[in-house]
This record gives structure tokens, sequence and C-alpha cells, in this order.
């Protein structure tokens, strides 16, 4: 994943000798003033978003900014019109109802927003256009427009958002947990810390269910939420300039990082392959998030064995009164166009022309934005957006009589999609399209391999230990203030939630290789399971779709024995633990008493949490090799990492990509002579070794 982030981040800290980081690295950047003042304005409008902003500099602007007077300060001026014209229509989502992107009327009033705020000529202007619009708009539109536009904004490049669970901890908390910090507000317990569980630890329906440390974790759905803001499905690559990032790929490589990722934590804990979802008969996976939206509304659940074919899931319901009518035929009839495309090796543009898909620079490119279904697909109505009416189909929520009255499952929320299992059953069909694609290419020739006059000779790795540890979060925004302290700033109730998370003790690894010259390389390294559940070895063949990206770097070989050493825990392409919306304020308030405020590309790029990097393993050992692939560098011309001044790639400089080859090399292709894979190529090897997980108390650190 982000891991597969990899190729993201290519990040990288230690090495023995000289590295070249091409990547979100582990650098802070310390900013100057200006960039702290835009800081200070931009974190005020993430304070208690959910609640009316009275805060007397913001009414200030609400009573004197009128935007329909500024069209000047636009760069498009029509989408002012277009923004006036759903206010004065009353097409406007209302505060205090449901937000949710899977709702076509939502995400035309969002992109209309996003647009007033992306076009902005300058930040005060946007800063301005985004206070009238706290005030005026539903709370979640706003929390997430605001948010995609300051990451695709120019001049807010750096800005640090504060964590997602932290401005809206309803969607990564369960229902107890936030009762709780209610009580301790109303009782005024102040500076008080609950302990937060899973789902798991409430009933087991499901074996699923006991991996809800996983499905529920804040690092993982807040990573996954990230990526979503720098690649918006709806976003149309040329109009918004982010083309050149490869972002159809790039969501490919994403989520297959992330199946395979969660396949070896499901061998963890003595699991196999996941479930394949299949609409014409009951889904026997039971979910119940046991959550509550800010509104009081509780999160649907789907009962076991729930039935979603046309007849059950439409049974009494008047299909015109909803968008989502026909749901099951409109997925069945996109995924056969889809999988017609895959097997025809084209697909078909709204000109009438075709799109090769196996084509060895845009194929993946092409593939990934046809199964997204974003714009920048060949024909997004034709082969349709198949996914959306699959989650609405798999979340089980109830038709809504209003678009204004949505009750959506968490399948409908990017940050609450990974709580449900259904999720990685869902998304193996899009590696099953994968599967078909990959297979109609020709397995790799040895030369096409091989890197003359390089070779790993050894490899060695500390001992791999995973365990439980606490990570504390800020909960002071899942309470609500009164006007009169909003107005007064008192928003400060400090309330702490305490939850134990998988974590992996920090290790190294050492590559000794040997060049007969001097020579730029990419290094990568992977991890992938060595036997099945049942103790089965696993070919290379089947093998290959389940390693996973954990590290990817430029490096400089010099002729002779090279000691490349990696030190596995301070930065790479994952991230710590973001910085709190409490720790983000006081850092504002010390740069403004003359101290200094530091951007860091893990508080700001869409990284892979680092307590992740690691399955979790057994308490006898987890069987897993790593297998490590060097290669020439060849750089993609599309990236521009002179443009990276804060460490990480804005949208649109290219970051994902460091070289020319796609995201899966060099297991993107039938492995057809294991052999030759495994044993003939000298600038690969295969290392294998165990994961343990340990108790808290057999732990140090």
């Amino acid at each position: 994943m982000k891991l597969i982030l990899a190729v993201l981040a290519v990040g990288a800290c230690a090495v023995l000798a000289q590295a070249t980081i091409i990547g979100p690295g582990c650098e802070s950047i310390t900013v100057d003033r200006a960039f702290v003042d835009k800081q200070t304005k931009v974190l005020t409008l993430f304070q208690n978003v959910k609640q009316p902003c009275f805060q007397k500099k913001h009414m200030e602007i609400v009573e004197s900014w009128d935007i329909e007077k500024q069209m000047d300060k636009f760069e498009h001026p029509e989408v002012v019109d277009k923004i006036m014209e759903f206010y004065n229509n009353h097409y406007q989502l209302p505060k205090g109802e449901i937000f949710s992107i899977a709702n076509q009327m939502h995400l035309e009033q969002a992109m209309a927003v996003f647009d007033l705020l992306y076009y902005a000529k300058d930040f005060e202007t946007f800063y301005k256009t985004a206070v009238v619009l706290r005030h005026f708009i539903n709370e979640g539109m706003f929390l997430y427009t605001y948010s995609v536009a300051l990451i695709h904004r120019k001049d807010t490049y750096g800005i640090v958002l504060p964590p997602i669970y932290e401005i809206y901890p309803h969607y990564f908390f369960d229902l107890k947990t936030i009762q709780q910090a209610y009580r301790l507000k109303e009782t005024n317990q102040e500076s008080q810390t609950i302990y937060a569980n899973y789902t798991s630890n409430y009933m087991n329906m499901h074996p699923e269910q006991s991996m809800a440390y996983y499905h529920e974790d804040l690092g993982m759905n807040s990573f996954y939420y990230s990526y979503h803001l720098y690649y918006p499905f709806w976003m149309n690559g040329t109009k918004y300039e982010i083309n050149h990032d490869r972002r159809g790929e790039l969501w490919l490589f994403i989520h297959h990082q992330m199946f395979a990722r969660y396949y070896m934590e499901r061998l963890s804990n003595g699991f196999g392959q996941i479930d394949y979802v299949d609409f014409d008969v009951p889904m026997h996976t039971f979910y119940n998030p046991f959550m509550q939206y800010p509104n009081g509304m509780p999160f649907p659940q789907r009962s076991r064995f729930a039935k979603v074919s046309d007849y059950f899931y439409t049974y009494g319901v008047h299909n015109m009164k909803t968008q989502f009518a026909y749901d099951y035929y409109r997925y069945k009839d996109y995924v056969r166009r889809i999988s017609d495309a895959i097997d025809k090796g084209f697909a078909i543009n709204k000109q009438g022309e075709k799109v090769e898909l196996y084509n060895e620079k845009d194929g993946y490119d092409h593939l990934g934005n046809l199964l997204q279904a974003n714009p920048d697909s060949p024909d997004s109505d034709f082969y349709g957006p198949w996914l959306g009416h699959a989650r609405k189909l798999m979340g089980i929520s109830d038709s809504a009589l209003s678009p204004y009255k949505i009750v959506p499952s968490a399948m409908e929320h990017i940050e609450t999609t990974l709580r449900d299992p259904g999720f990685y059953q869902l998304y193996k069909q899009m590696i099953h399209f994968m599967h078909k694609f990959q297979y109609r290419m020709e397995p790799y020739k040895l030369d096409q391999l091989k890197m003359p006059g390089v070779s790993i000779k050894k490899v060695q790795m500390d001992q791999l230990i995973t365990y439980y540890d606490e990570f504390t979060a800020d909960l002071s925004q899942a309470v609500f203030y009164s006007e009169e302290a909003i107005k007064e700033g008192k928003t400060h109730f400090r309330i702490n939630v305490k939850q134990p998370r998988l974590n992996h003790i920090p290790f190294t690894y050492t590559l000794h290789v040997e060049s007969d010259k001097k020579v730029d390389v990419v290094v990568k390294t992977f991890i992938g399971p060595q036997v099945d559940q049942y103790g089965r070895f696993i070919n290379i063949t089947d093998n290959r779709w389940n390693f996973f990206e954990i590290e990817k770097f430029t490096f400089n070989l010099q002729a002779g024995e090279n000691k490349i050493k990696r030190f596995f825990g301070k930065c790479n392409f994952f991230t710590q633990d973001k910085t709190s919306f409490a720790h983000l304020q006081q850092q504002i308030i010390d740069a403004n008493k003359g101290g200094e405020f530091k951007v860091n590309a893990g508080d700001n790029y869409f990284k892979y949490p680092l307590r992740f990097a690691l399955p979790k393993g057994q308490i006898s050992g987890l069987p897993v090799q790593f297998y490590f692939f060097i290669y020439p560098l060849n750089v993609y011309k599309g990236n521009d990492p002179k443009t990276w001044t804060y460490r990480y790639p804005r949208p649109g400089v290219g970051g994902p990509s460091i070289d020319t080859y796609n995201m899966f090399y060099p297991l993107d292709r039938p492995i057809k002579y294991q052999k030759m894979f495994q044993e003939e190529v000298p600038n690969s090897y295969f290392f294998d070794t165990k994961i343990f997980h340990k108790k808290n108390t057999q732990i140090t650190v």
C-alpha cells in the first residue's frame, strides 16, 4: 500500500554509501512568517466544524464579504454564478444533514463549492470565501471541499491539515466512546481519558470481526481518506492539472497493495483467501459499525445472509424515487462491459475510437481510469461507476425519500469504508479484472529482468516483532459547545481517548551488493507469505499477487562491494502518527511568539501508517519472505522533485512515479519459469524469515 505507497514514497533514511532520495522523506522544513499566518487562518476553520462558527473575526468577514461582488477575484467568474444559482433556488444540502460524496446531488454541489475555492485568485480571496462557506453550507460538505481545495491550490501547498479522526471523530470511534465524551462534557469532567476498544469487543457474529483492530484502525482509514483528497474520483485530470500523476495506475496499485497487505493480516489470524462477492446469493458477512452520525442517526448495519439481488433490495420501494434505481442490474451491466473490454484489449471512448489497454506506456493508467470510472476514463458513462452501485448494494442503506435525508452506510463514505470487511470482498472483483489484464501479457524473459554486472550477494535482517501499544487521540471535537463559548473561544474542553493499536519494533536490514561499475539504480523491497493458512507452500507463480511493496528508493552503486543499510522505522514512505490538532494549535501559538513552525511530509502526504508496515504475525512466528529487486534508474520525466519544497509532491507534479517502469514491476506479468525467476536473476534476492507477535509485557523498545 503506501506501503503501497511504496511507490509513493520512495523516501528513505539511512544508507551506507550515497543515496538519492526521491519521494516524501523524513526531513522537516522550517517555514517563514507568511506561511505561519496562512496556517493560523486555515486551522481556525477546522475548529468544531460540525457547529456554526461564531468567532468574531469570522463573523466580521461573513457580514462584509459579498461573494457576488467579488467575481473579478476568481479565475473563472462563472463559478460564483453557479453557487449563487444553487443558493437562490434552495438547491443545497441543509446544515445538520448527512453529507455523502456517494450521493450524486451532494457530489454536484460539492464540486461547485470546490471550484469556488479552487479558482480564487489569491489566498486572501480563498480564505474569506471559505469563511463565508463555513457559515452557510452543510458542515460535512464544507469539511470535504475545504480539505480538497487546500491540497490542490498552489498557494496552500505545505499547509498542514489536522487528523480527520480528530476533526470528525463520529466517523472513527464507536457510539460508546462518543457517548462517554458527551457525558464528561455534560458533567464538566475535563482532562479525562476514555479507553476505547473495537467492535469485536461487543459481539462476534462473523469470524471477520476478530480483525476489527485492522478494519477500524485510525491510521489506515485516515490514510485512505487522504489519498482520495489528493485524487478524488470525480476530478478531471486535465482541468485540474493532475494528468502527469498516472492517477489510474496509482489507483490500481494502491488497491492491489491494500489487498495484498490485508491477505497477510488474514494469515496472521488463521484466515485464508478473501471471499468473493456474488450478489446473486445472500451475503454471509455480517457488519454492524456501532457508530452514530453527529445528527443522531445510526449508521446502517448489514445482517447475516443479507439478500441484495434486485427483488429483495428494492422490495417495497418505488424505484423512480431513488437515484440508485436498479443498482443490481447496473452493476451487472458495467462489470460485463469492463470484462469485455479487457478480453478484447481495448475500450471505446465517447467519440467511438479505440483506446488500447495493452499499451506498455499507458495501459495500466487506462485500465485504472476505466475501473475507477473517473473523468479520464475512455467512457465513464458506458463503463460506469460499478463500484458506486456495489457499495450501495453492500451497505444495505435504506432508500431515502429525499436526497436531503439520506442515512448512508459505512461503505458510502471514504473515511469509513475500510471498516466494513465487505470492502475487501468487493475489491476482489477489481483484482479479478487485473488478473485478466495481466494474464494476457507475455512473461518476462531472463534478459528483461537481469541487470548485467549487478548482483545481490546476501541479506541481513533483524528479528521482526510486532506488539500492541496504546495510542492517544484528542476527542475534544466530538462534543458540542454553546454559542457563547464559541464566541469567547472557550472550546478547549480536553478529552483524550486511548486505544490499543498494532505496532512493531523498528528493524534494519542490509543488502550486500556487488557492481562492476558506478550506476544509479532503483531498489524495491517486497514482503509476501511463504505458505497459506494450511501451511502449504505457495509457488511464486501464484504468490506474486500476495506481495506488497514496503520500500522503493534510488541508490548510487559504486564499482565493487556496496552495503545498503536501511533503518525501517524512521521515515520511508510510511508515517508516524500524525500531529494532533491540539499540538498543531500549540505549535502555532509558539511560532507566533517567535518560535519555529515546521512542516513534515508525514503530516501532509497520504502515507501509509508505519504501525502497519508489518502484518501482525503469530506467537510462533508467521513465515514470510522478502523479495529484493534492483534495476537501472530511468527517471520519469513527468516528475520534478525540485518543486517539492516541503519534501512531498503536490498533485500534478508526477509525485507518485520516480521511474518509467509501471508501479507493479517486476511482478506485473505471469511467471512461467519459477526457477528462472527465483534463482537465475542475480540482481534479485528472496529472503525467508518470520514475524513474531509478542504481548506488551514481553516488549522492550
